[in-house]
């Protein structure tokens, strides 16, 4: 990014704009005559009490979530807009923005009376897009991360002669951002303490921690500065560790609001100098993340929104900290709705509390029952309690010796996959441990099953079991012997039932036993042999004479 990428109208650099010196007193300065309670409010900070006692340190959540467009962005954009000459005003302003950054720029003009054009990605969620047009923002989509949306508005920028609002590389909106900093330190004295030994925040250009770091470094040196970023979108940590700005050549998009290809000149400047330290996470970290938050808030954010908690987490994990306190900046909660499908997926995963297997057990009756025994009557392995629930379990007959089952259960702690599996082995299961598997959990759990030659005599129900021990081995129990289950599709959804798919080979002579069978087990069915999705894709077609 070259400074004249960030120039305005009069052909000013933001570079040139800036303080002589930037140092952590200058942007002091500008932090405390910042201009953004027009529009922000004072954000709580809020121990997070349930992840605290997990984890033996008090975590502090600065919940900028709760800002009118959720997210800090607000404080920058409105701090360098309210900056702006009469003239410019007058002219618009441009932006270009993943989405929260939009948001911001898009309020802000609405309260200082200007036109807003918003270049976004087009992989901005929907939420985000739908959420800049309401407030009055002029939307155009270009491009598949922010460097892209970035470069297409400047040529708008000069083409109109349009003011451009930087996301992250200018010291007003850094400046901006960094009154997140002040109301932190600030607030840790009405919690009883003034303790603080790391702050974490998330980075895409780095705007966010550029601000607290210089807020952090002129009034509490002592306070660690802790950058966070995903592990297929580290521009900033890896720019900082060669020494020079890296452009990367992709950037994942699950975080969108944290997908930079490539930082800014005056962001890279200030946290090479002042972020103490860089950590990256994964996206099942994240999920897991997002779920820890909601249990301490009722609250929702977005994927960049969890990185600082997913990094705390990890934090303590690796060396083992006891009895510090540390704050995580919840930097949006503009959260896809539909996206919460894959977080609620892949949360209990990243947590390592579902352990996913891949389980061999012999093709003949009883083998079925026994191994469904095998999971119940599992041990705890290095401590935790309470049942063991299966979580997922598919299955489609193949092979007239062997069963392969894709099965998921619930786990007590992390890394006791391993021990399950071998336990397994040990009882005559064959068994491969698929939990940091991503084939596995991204594709391989969807596609088990097809037709076969060996579902003779089959018939397909969908039951709706009680989510609760002990429903499958009942079902199980109740069955004839000379029944063969040929097909078992079940996924915990979170509810308080189970929604279970069974192919069982019931020979015509049994139709009436196999009705009693229903009544009697008293679980809500419905019969799906005749359904053309399972003519189509499970059942084999009848052989041409």
């Amino acid at each position: 990014m070259s400074a004249q990428l960030t120039t305005d109208p009069q052909g000013t650099s933001a570079a040139s704009t800036s303080t002589l010196h930037n140092s952590p007193q200058d942007y002091l300065k500008r932090i405390l005559n910042a201009r953004v309670y027009d529009v922000a409010i004072e954000s709580h900070l809020e121990p997070a009490r349930a992840l605290s006692r997990r984890l033996g340190n008090t975590v502090l959540l600065k919940r900028e979530d709760q800002q009118p467009v959720f997210s800090f962005k607000l404080r920058g954009a409105y701090n360098k807009m309210a900056h702006l000459s009469a003239a410019q005003l007058a002219k618009g302003v441009i932006c270009a923005s993943a989405g929260n950054h939009a948001q911001g720029v898009a309020m802000s003009a609405a309260k200082l009376g200007t036109r807003a054009v918003i270049v976004m990605p087009t992989t901005t969620p929907q939420v985000k897009i739908d959420a800049v047009r309401t407030l009055g923002g002029d939307v155009v989509l270009h491009g598949d991360s922010y460097t892209d949306a970035y470069n297409h508005a400047v040529k708008l920028q000069q083409a109109d002669g349009l003011t451009f609002v930087h996301p992250f590389d200018d010291p007003e909106v850094i400046a901006g951002q960094g009154t997140v900093a002040m109301e932190v330190v600030r607030q840790l004295q009405t919690l009883g303490s003034d303790r603080l030994d790391a702050i974490f925040v998330a980075i895409g250009g780095g705007g966010l921690i550029s601000g607290v770091a210089n807020y952090i470094k002129a009034v509490r040196p002592d306070i660690k500065v802790v950058g966070v970023q995903m592990n297929d979108s580290s521009a900033m940590m890896q720019s900082v560790a060669a020494g020079h700005r890296i452009t990367l050549n992709d950037v994942g998009l699950f975080s969108d609001g944290t997908a930079v290809k490539l930082v800014g000149e005056e962001t890279f400047r200030i946290a090479s100098g002042l972020v103490d330290e860089f950590m990256t996470v994964d996206t099942d970290a994240v999920c897991a993340a997002i779920k820890d938050i909601f249990v301490d808030t009722r609250s929702i954010v977005e994927p960049a929104g969890a990185l600082a908690v997913a990094a705390i987490k990890q934090y303590v994990a690796e060396r083992g900290t006891q009895g510090e306190t540390y704050a995580a900046i919840l930097c949006g909660a503009n959260m896809n709705f539909d996206r919460l499908r894959f977080v609620a997926e892949r949360a209990e995963v990243g947590e390592e509390r579902e352990a996913l297997f891949a389980v061999t057990i012999p093709e003949e009756r009883g083998s079925f029952r026994r191994f469904c025994e095998l999971i119940g009557n599992l041990p705890s392995f290095g401590g935790g309690s309470g049942p063991r629930n299966v979580t997922e379990f598919n299955y489609r007959i193949s092979d007239q010796q062997k069963a392969h089952v894709f099965v998921g259960l619930t786990t007590h702690h992390k890394g006791e996959s391993a021990r399950i599996a071998l336990a397994f082995g040990e009882h005559g299961f064959s068994a491969i441990d698929l939990t940091h598997d991503e084939l596995a959990k991204e594709h391989i759990r969807h596609m088990v099953g097809g037709p076969s030659q060996l579902a003779q005599d089959e018939r397909l129900l969908r039951f709706v079991f009680p989510e609760r021990p002990g429903a499958l081995v009942n079902f199980l129990s109740l069955m004839r012997p000379g029944w063969n289950i040929s097909l078992f599709h079940y996924r915990n959804q979170g509810a308080d039932y189970g929604r279970i798919l069974v192919g069982i080979q019931v020979p015509k002579t049994d139709d009436n036993a196999f009705d009693e069978f229903l009544t009697t087990l008293g679980y809500p069915w419905v019969e799906e042999t005749a359904n053309p999705v399972y003519q189509l894709f499970l059942r084999q077609p009848a052989a041409r004479p």
